[in-house]
């Protein structure tokens, strides 16, 4: 495959007899014509085109949204790659004639005249960028990649699709672009995404996919894109119901949060499953035991049991007054209306809403019969009646759920009388507080806790649902977050991504099948990624070892870097060791002396070691003098260095990580498994280099 890339082009050059030159005309030419689309938005006059000054704010908000997406970022290439049409791309298409060539870029770009200079990548036309080959050119001649430095466009790629004497190669700038070093927040992969995550990016969005990805296949910058991708194919109907992208920390969410701006979006909102079910403020926590069951999937018939259990069958007939008449509606047919109510399970709330409504129709019925004419006037001012509404109060009374949790969990009678034949009595009391609270505002609450009262406000009045929803990490949610997440999206639909193998949480789901259950999206499209991008292939091979352990259904995940990487695994003289101490120093030493090492390279440092072993080296990276961020805080030049616990490393990545004592990172969770599942993803975190430093014995699995 040529690659061109002269050290010193000629700047008195033919444009024209250049290609690199005559690219780099186009990319000026582009920029140029960037910044006059942007210049015509802020030159817009809107004072004598709205009615009222609501419709001129949203406009100008509108206008001002747009002026963003329109920024020319100096450090983003506007495009990356060129595709050469043999023929118009699509004959019920008029764009290009024979020969054409296109820019395929992160936005679209016109000229003055309307005519593209670069062709956003999720445009139909760009799609053969991605997919093509030599197998299957899709009517291309000639892929070009281009490589930038800082900015400037520095060399170009050709592969000739269609030209049998040139045989297929790897893509060395593609290579280069994936193994760049990670400096600051994620990045997009627009300019490297691959034909099996186009295909998942560019699925359609009447249906919900489920992605199960090994560590450095891209699966969250490939929901990432794929949001981005909907919204370009589908705007006006997600502008009207929203997006939403659901990750599993505020560290992670920050990490990830410039790569939908990078691609023009920025109406995506982000959010954890906590945000989602903040009713009430979470100060306490649950033993596993109390989590997992809390979490529990039956816990949603235990509280749908608890909701409905406040409807009181009437004993008294409704009597109500108007003017000198007075109209009775008997307790037998009060009865008959609150069962139907009940049997067609509705919200609780809407049927409570619905049964004035019921009974001002049972009142006009008798007014008909007695020769009355009443209207819809007088069925509404009937249902607003005092004694209809004493009658709604007393069989249907208003639920909050808050309090009936509450209840819930600190009263056992009520408990059990909704448990029945659900939990049994020693599930009961691994749920029940051991001090109940004197008020909702006194108690302490927990994460699962918050996640019963979303379960029961939903009994109660449906929430919101999105047009999609992003669901990252999904591997570690519970039945019950699974719940809270599919009812944000029962009207859309949903990207789900994760990987079994790490489920770190007791409740980690055991297959896809089952989660997509508990979100309501039975039947949604599982797809399998494992060719890995980020993780050098000596370093996935060894995390792999503990695969038959955590996760034996699932495929080892391959990589396609041609570099190795660099990887070590080195032992500590354990006669230098203190056995009696988590914090000996001839540990720590060695890890600052692999961290020394690992800032002699270009790129990002992640230390990660077990929570515990969090202040120790802390003490350590200080009395070195060595600068280190916390997980969230955006790297640069001049602090390279995060300090991780092995709670919060996923979905994070690192060029070098050293990892710091893998038996205590396994052991500082509640069982082996578990701990196994932590360690792989603490290993797999690295993108260039991997360094191991250990005193304990490694899992026999890594031996």
């Amino acid at each position: 495959m040529p690659s061109h890339a002269p050290d010193h082009p000629d700047p008195l050059a033919d444009p024209l007899a250049d290609p690199l030159q005559r690219e780099r005309t186009h990319l000026a030419a582009s920029r140029a014509a960037l910044r006059a689309m942007r210049a015509d938005v802020e030159a817009l006059d809107i004072k004598d085109v709205t009615a009222n000054w609501v419709n001129a704010e949203v406009l100008q908000r509108q206008i001002d949204e747009r002026i963003k997406a329109l920024a020319d970022l100096a450090d983003t290439p506007l495009f990356f790659g060129r595709l050469n049409y043999l023929h118009a791309p699509g004959a019920e298409s008029a764009e290009g004639a024979e020969g054409e060539q296109f820019y395929i870029g992160r936005r679209h770009v016109h000229d003055a005249d309307g005519d593209p200079m670069v062709i956003d990548w999720r445009a139909p036309v760009s799609q053969p960028f991605y997919q093509a080959s030599k197998k299957a050119p899709m009517d291309i001649g000639l892929r070009r990649r281009f490589g930038y430095t800082g900015g400037e466009l520095t060399a170009y790629e050709d592969e000739h699709l269609t030209d049998p004497s040139e045989e297929a190669h790897a893509s060395k700038l593609l290579q280069a672009e994936i193994e760049r070093p990670r400096v600051g927040p994620m990045r997009d992969i627009v300019a490297t995404i691959q034909p099996e995550q186009d295909e998942i990016v560019r699925a359609g969005i009447g249906g919900t996919v489920c992605v199960q990805g090994a560590p450095g296949t891209g699966k969250t910058a490939v929901g990432l894109h794929r949001v981005a991708y909907l919204l370009y194919a589908h705007r006006d109907r997600l502008a009207r119901s929203g997006t939403l992208v659901i990750g599993p920390n505020r560290s992670f969410l920050h990490y990830i949060e410039q790569v939908l701006p990078a691609l023009g979006e920025l109406q995506v909102g982000q959010a954890t499953v906590d945000d989602l079910v903040a009713h009430v403020e979470v100060r306490g926590t649950d033993g596993a035991d109390a989590a997992g069951l809390k979490g529990d999937a039956r816990m949603a018939e235990v509280l749908r049991r608890a909701v409905r259990s406040h409807v009181t069958l009437p004993t008294e007939p409704c009597v109500v007054v108007r003017g000198s008449r007075r109209w009775r509606v008997p307790a037998y047919e009060l009865e008959e209306m609150v069962r139907e109510l009940l049997d067609r399970d509705i919200r609780y709330g809407a049927a409570r809403e619905a049964l004035p409504q019921r009974i001002a129709h049972a009142v006009l019925v008798r007014m008909e019969q007695a020769g009355e004419a009443p209207d819809d006037r007088v069925q509404n001012a009937v249902a607003r009646n005092p004694a209809v509404k004493a009658a709604v109060k007393e069989i249907w009374p208003p639920v909050d759920p808050a309090k009936l949790v509450l209840r819930l969990l600190s009263d056992p009678g009520f408990l059990a009388e909704q448990a029945d034949g659900i939990l049994d009595a020693d599930e009961q009391k691994t749920i029940l507080w051991t001090k109940p609270p004197r008020g909702v505002k006194s108690a302490q609450w927990s994460s699962a806790d918050a996640v019963l009262i979303d379960e029961a406000t939903d009994l109660v009045e449906r929430t919101h649902s999105l047009g999609h929803v992003v669901l990252d990490e999904a591997q570690d949610l519970s039945p019950m977050q699974y719940r809270a997440v599919g009812r944000r999206c029962t009207t859309g639909s949903a990207t789900i991504l994760g990987d079994i193998a790490q489920g770190t949480t007791p409740w980690a789901t055991a297959s896809w099948e089952d989660a997509l259950v508990h979100l309501g999206k039975s039947g949604a499209a599982v797809e399998e990624l494992t060719q890995g991008f980020r993780v050098p292939r000596e370093v996935i091979a060894y995390a792999s070892r503990l695969l038959p352990a955590i996760a034996p259904g699932l495929s080892e995940a391959t990589s396609i870097r041609e570099a190795a990487g660099d990887f070590s695994v080195r032992a500590v003289d354990p006669a230098a060791l203190d056995p009696t101490a988590l914090d000996s120093a001839a540990l720590d030493s060695a890890v600052i002396a692999a961290c020394h090492e690992a800032l002699g390279h270009e790129g990002s440092i992640g230390l990660i070691a077990a929570d515990a072993r969090i202040p120790v080296l802390a003490g350590a990276l200080d009395a070195a003098g060595l600068a280190y961020l916390s997980p969230g805080e955006e790297t640069s030049a001049a602090a390279r260095l995060t300090l991780v616990p092995a709670t919060l490393a996923k979905g994070l990545e690192y060029d070098y990580v050293v990892l710091d004592e893998p038996a205590a990172v396994v052991d500082g969770e509640p069982d082996e498994r578990t701990g196994l599942r932590r360690l792989y993803v603490a290993l797999t975190r690295a993108v260039s280099g991997l360094t191991v430093v250990h005193a304990a014995p490694l899992p026999e699995q890594l031996v």
